[in-house]
């Protein structure tokens, strides 16, 4: 049987890395995260290209859903990359 957490093991706020891949992982505010999350993001593009990135969707959600996952992938990302599962 497998063990479930219980909720005092859950993450109630953000953590970032402190000093590279090594480094330890402090308590940040979720405005500090995002802002670190989109710069990564950022500097992915700027190094290796738009296409860097792709979206994977779940093919039970909405046609309306897939819709948007892909239409975010492209103009936010800049990428044509996105699939789904629900071609098999």
């Amino acid at each position: 049987m497998v063990s479930k957490p219980d909720s005092r093991s859950r993450l109630l706020h953000p953590l970032v890395r402190e000093g590279g891949r090594g480094g330890h992982l402090r308590r940040a505010t979720w405005d500090e995260a995002l802002d670190r999350a989109a710069a990564g993001l950022k500097g992915a593009v700027d190094r290796h290209g738009s296409q860097t990135f792709g979206l994977f969707s779940c093919s039970k959600s909405t046609n309306e859903m897939n819709f948007v996952s892909q239409k975010f992938a492209r103009v936010v990302f800049g990428s044509n990359n996105c699939d789904s599962c629900n071609r098999t």
